[in-house]
């Protein structure tokens, strides 16, 4: 039986991040990882930017071993017993914990009638077999119009590759854009060579054949699938822990009524402190931080996490950094330097007090506009200079 003061279930940027957080209080306490992929924690964001742009593969390794980790790679737990401090993985190996961490991440959201042969994009064995596939003479289907959708276009597009995109959305991340913005994204990949198909769901998926739901059969060498995720909780849901559009943590990352037990990352559903309410947040910022926290916390630290976390993303020669609730159904006040090329858009409540912030090839602001989040007064065009 594999013994530690720490078990960590997953090996993501999550479950690497609660490492460093548990070695700042704990500098030689046992800590065991496992992890379901047969690598080792890895930076999730160079598979849909850098390495695109021939960016080194060995700097995305996040040298978790270096701090002293039993890493069990290409295992999952299946099984924990709160009450014994144990877990069991899928060979039927057993571990002893004292403290736990629930960093699973969570599945790629899939179609429901297609093909093993559909890339769901989520790892590094997935960006290395698209990847191997993608350059000049090659055509991809690319599924999903949302923020992993546009960034897999967007690179496989610059590596020669003809791209059709499909989503039922009016236009490319409408769910996130003002619609004015979102349109111009759209037209915008038009340019770049990108075939965009608006308004249409998949009916099916065979092979590099996709038929849409109105009967349109859209052709290619393979299809592509950015669809977001669904948040890993089985094992929660099995051991009874709260769940509800991920495990429910409180402030300092722990569940329910267990101080030993904890989640952290893309899986957590987590007080957002700044505005007041609870959510889910799958991107990087997140995982560092939140995952450093709450791996202090297990170490005693008892830290409330009060970070508002930030995203990123590239499409082709724009860019955007944005922090707080991005929704195109709230209101918005914007100013822009440059329609469309480069200004700032606030998202507002019904009293004009900025909820989010989309700081549209404009850099270097975040904590300026996490201020005003927290601020909580309400502002005008002019205070977005």
């Amino acid at each position: 039986m594999n013994t530690s003061r720490y078990l960590i279930v997953g090996g993501g940027m999550t479950a690497d991040a609660a490492v460093e957080g548990i070695r700042t209080h704990d500098t030689d306490g046992p800590i065991t990882l496992v992890g379901a992929e047969p690598h080792p924690p890895y930076k999730r964001p160079p598979l849909t930017k850098g390495l695109w742009a021939g960016g080194d593969e060995a700097k995305i390794w996040r040298g978790t071993a270096e701090r002293g980790v039993d890493l069990v790679l290409g295992r999952r737990i299946v099984g924990i017993d709160l009450d014994a401090h144990r877990a069991v993985d899928d060979k039927g190996d057993e571990y002893a914990n004292e403290k736990l961490l629930l960093a699973t991440g969570g599945h790629p959201r899939e179609l429901d009638d297609a093909d093993d042969d559909v890339i769901y994009f989520r790892t590094l064995d997935d960006y290395r077999r698209l990847r191997a596939r993608a350059g000049a003479g090659t055509s991809f289907v690319v599924v999903g119009g949302g923020f992993i959708g546009s960034e897999i276009a967007a690179a496989l597009t610059k590596v020669g590759s003809r791209v059709t995109m499909v989503f039922p959305d009016a236009a490319i991340g409408a769910r996130l854009l003002p619609a004015h913005l979102a349109a111009f994204v759209t037209e915008y990949y038009r340019e770049q060579g990108v075939e965009v198909v608006t308004g249409e769901t998949v009916a099916s998926v065979r092979g590099g054949r996709l038929t849409t739901g109105s009967g349109r059969v859209l052709e290619a060498d393979a299809v592509v699938a950015g669809l977001g995720i669904v948040p890993a909780t089985e094992l929660a849901e099995v051991a009874g822990l709260p769940v509800d559009n991920g495990i429910v943590v409180d402030e300092l990352g722990r569940v329910g009524a267990h101080d030993d037990v904890f989640a952290a990352g893309d899986v957590a559903n987590f007080p957002i402190l700044a505005l007041g309410k609870n959510a889910r947040v799958e991107h990087e910022d997140h995982a560092n931080t939140h995952g450093r926290t709450v791996g202090a916390n297990m170490a005693g630290a008892g830290q409330p996490y009060d970070h508002l976390p930030f995203f990123y993303s590239d499409l082709f020669d724009l860019g955007y950094e944005a922090v707080g609730d991005i929704d195109s159904r709230l209101e918005t006040i914007e100013r822009w330097d440059e329609p469309n090329r480069k200004g700032v858009v606030a998202f507002v409540d019904d009293q004009r007090r900025p909820r989010g912030f989309l700081l549209w090839n404009t850099w270097d602001k975040v904590d300026a506009a996490r201020d005003l989040i927290r601020a909580a007064k309400p502002i005008d065009e002019g205070m977005l200079v």
